[in-house]
């Protein structure tokens, strides 16, 4: 068996999900590499590159990690799910409580997973989710004012999303729009 496969066996590894299968000769049950149950003797492994292979061979599937169901496993699945959440609802007040329940699982389950998945939050997430559809607006909407743009995309204030604008993209939004809506710098203020 291949040194780097094995080691992502061992370490629930999500690297070759979906191009390998690891059966184990004891249980007759087959899964990913990611799985989270206990790790096998390497001599009771098999090592299959498809479902249909280890299901020809007559293991069954795991019902931990469903290596039969999205290729991508629970753990990505679930990353998906969030996202599209996200994708469809950014512009409402969401928390992490309120996506664990759309997805009816724990919030604390559901934060480590995404984090560890993505490298970065829920909550991140959404308000770069909110930024860009803010840019989006800025550049494309130049009839509405930018406090109906903040409040369109979910932030809860002008304020705050200013603060969170110029902390993402170095510049204030009115400063975005007359940039984005003229091609030409906005005026600086003159120091007295």
């Amino acid at each position: 068996m291949d040194k780097a496969l094995w080691r992502a066996i061992i370490n629930c590894d999500t690297t070759f999900d979906g191009e390998y299968y690891y059966a184990v000769k004891t249980t007759g049950i087959f899964c990913r590499p990611s799985c989270r149950s206990r790790t096998p003797r390497p001599e009771n492994v098999l090592i299959f590159n498809s479902v249909n292979e280890a299901k020809a061979a007559g293991f069954r599937p795991c019902k931990r990690c469903r290596p039969d169901e999205s290729p991508l496993g629970p753990d990505a699945t679930l990353v998906e799910h969030a996202k599209s959440i996200i994708e469809l609802r950014y512009h409402e007040p969401l928390t992490l409580n309120t996506l664990a329940q759309n997805l009816k699982i724990s919030p604390y389950h559901l934060h480590r997973v995404f984090k560890r998945l993505t490298g970065f939050t829920l909550a991140e997430c959404i308000f770069q989710r909110r930024i860009h559809a803010a840019e989006e607006a800025l550049r494309t909407e130049p009839f509405r004012t930018v406090t109906e743009i903040a409040l369109a995309v979910g932030f809860r204030s002008l304020s705050h999303f200013s603060t969170v604008f110029r902390k993402t993209l170095m510049q204030s939004p009115s400063d975005y729009r007359t940039l984005h809506m003229t091609g030409q710098e906005p005026a600086k203020e003159a120091k007295q």
